[in-house]
């Protein structure tokens, strides 16, 4: 039996709960379940268990003949052969004939001309909640004539055994191209559900003259455009919630000869640390029908504790795109103005923002640098320096270069500026500085997209090489100046040195990189 016959027959052996079953129906059923519990403000509190991240090193793609060539295996991109797949797959199907389940059919892309349509089977009523909140939801129309490209099924409840099913672990994220099928079991980590659907989409992307790319997007009153480039941590989602710009998306888009589209239809926020001050449009869209997981409530009153991480620091809330007021309907705009690249960096040591060369642009693309965060990933306990080529390797089935070099085009087409902004740490490294002050943070990001910035005056950085702005409004001029905000400047020089050569060690696995691209880097 194909891949279609084989749902159809667990459908017909064990039909689900019920299909696009409503946000409200769904929480109570997850209530009943005890699947979560309700907070003070009618969100849904979960707990996903031991997995409270991505679990990278369990994600498999099969090796199959129609992909084989095109894929960019390695650490990432692990192959795992179709027999295991097979096996695992017709587990899955076997374990939910045993079970009560719910399906969601809907979409991935806010283009209709590029709009993938998609069927996910979940074991537990609270993660189709979250699908329903994070994808793209069907007219009533588009809900009887759907026919999904794409199924993800997931099963949190079904293990593998690695000795006999040769996963990594208990855990696995298994993505079929060839059948256009993802099974997913033993983690119930929402985040697995979505970032799955988004490698699909960059591998299909690409062939179809889309360049996929994770970050967020925003634009202004006049119709100007922003993208922000950036790993879990760095602050794509709290920059691009701009009361004064309209929210596009949060995490994931497409670049076509059109312009921007959203992926999704929602967004899912880090909220550790969540204040009403410092981010009223997240805290806002904490209500109900948003699912919030690991976030540690108040027995008797339950309000969230978003300062306690002693679950994760990794604290997520999911909610439609809509529950931002001025979220953007449909999601899709015109070409980007600014371009901006996020990075944390923990050693303290890059310009808080910097103007980058179009050449400086495609070093920093191809890098990817940033620290990554406690709680993102499981095993991730500290900050720890990482290098994620085009800021979303992890989800890249295919080479870098592929992404890169349609970035690169876009900017050049649409004469796009691009800015590198640290969000990490400033006066010292993690530990001994302060991460940096977050008014300061929107302050600059304002500058780059009024175009105060295009008519300041820079100061070339002498280890990186990176043009920081002399002065910013809103922002004290030491703070734009890492070294001048360190006591100890001889710690400083050493450990911006340091991480220089960390970005040089990296950046030759870029064999083919153009020479001016290659010495847009950190200086010898």
């Amino acid at each position: 039996m194909g891949t279609n016959s084989n749902i159809d027959h667990l459908f017909t052996v064990k039909a689900p709960v019920g299909r696009n079953i409503p946000v409200s129906k769904l929480v109570e059923i997850a209530l009943a379940r005890q699947e979560g519990v309700l907070t003070n403000n009618g969100a849904l509190c979960c707990s996903t268990g031991n997995y409270t991240g991505r679990s990278p090193k369990d994600r498999f793609i099969v090796d199959e003949p129609s992909i084989k060539g095109q894929i960019a295996w390695g650490k990432v991109n692990k192959p795992i052969s179709p027999e295991t797949f097979d096996k695992l797959y017709r587990r899955a199907l076997d374990y939910l004939e045993t079970k009560d389940y719910f399906v969601f059919d809907g979409f991935a892309g806010a283009d209709d001309k590029y709009s993938l349509p998609i069927r996910v089977i979940n074991e537990y009523a609270w993660h189709n909640i979250f699908v329903q909140q994070l994808f793209i939801r069907p007219t009533e129309k588009q809900l009887e004539n759907h026919q999904p490209e794409f199924t993800l099924i997931c099963t949190p409840g079904l293990t593998a055994d690695p000795q006999t099913d040769g996963t990594n672990s208990e855990a696995y994220v298994i993505l079929s191209l060839e059948k256009k099928v993802i099974i997913i079991g033993g983690t119930e980590y929402a985040g697995e559900m979505k970032k799955s659907i988004f490698s699909a989409l960059n591998y299909l992307m690409p062939f179809r003259e889309v360049l996929p790319m994770h970050c967020s997007a925003n634009v202004g009153a006049n119709q100007d455009v922003a993208l922000f480039f950036g790993l879990s941590g760095t602050g794509k989602t709290t920059l691009s919630a701009d009361p004064e710009r309209r929210l596009i998306g949060d995490d994931e888009h497409g670049w076509s000869e059109s312009g921007i589209f959203n992926f999704e239809g929602g967004c899912y926020a880090k909220c550790i640390d969540l204040s009403q001050e410092k981010e009223p449009q997240i805290w806002n869209a904490i209500r109900f029908g948003t699912v919030i997981e690991n976030v540690v409530l108040n027995p008797d009153s339950r309000l969230p504790d978003y300062k306690d991480s002693s679950l994760t620091e990794n604290t997520r809330a999911g909610y439609p795109v809509t529950y931002i007021d001025n979220a953007l309907i449909p999601s899709q705009a015109g070409h980007p103005r600014v371009v901006v690249f996020l990075t944390a960096d923990a050693f303290g040591v890059l310009p808080p923002i910097s103007k980058l060369t179009k050449e400086q642009a495609m070093y920093h693309f191809l890098s990817g640098y940033t620290s990554k965060l406690a709680g993102t990933e499981r095993g991730i306990t500290e900050p720890q320096v990482t290098f994620s080529t085009c800021f979303g390797e992890p989800f890249l089935p295919l080479s870098p270069a592929v992404y890169a070099e349609m970035l690169g085009k876009r900017i050049d087409e649409h004469n796009s500026t691009v800015y590198l902004v640290n969000t990490g740490w400033s006066g010292g490294p993690y530990g001994v500085g302060k991460r940096l002050n977050l008014t300061y943070t929107r302050a600059m990001i304002t500058a780059a997209l009024n175009g105060e910035l295009e008519k300041a005056a820079y100061q070339p950085d002498p280890v990186f090489g990176l043009m920081i702005p002399e002065a910013v409004n809103g922002v004290p001029v030491e703070v734009l100046t890492p070294r001048n905000t360190w006591a100890d400047t001889e710690a400083y020089d050493k450990t911006a040195n340091t991480l220089a050569e960390s970005f040089r060690q990296n950046f030759k696995r870029f064999e083919d990189v153009s020479a001016d691209i290659r010495s847009a880097g950190p200086k010898n």
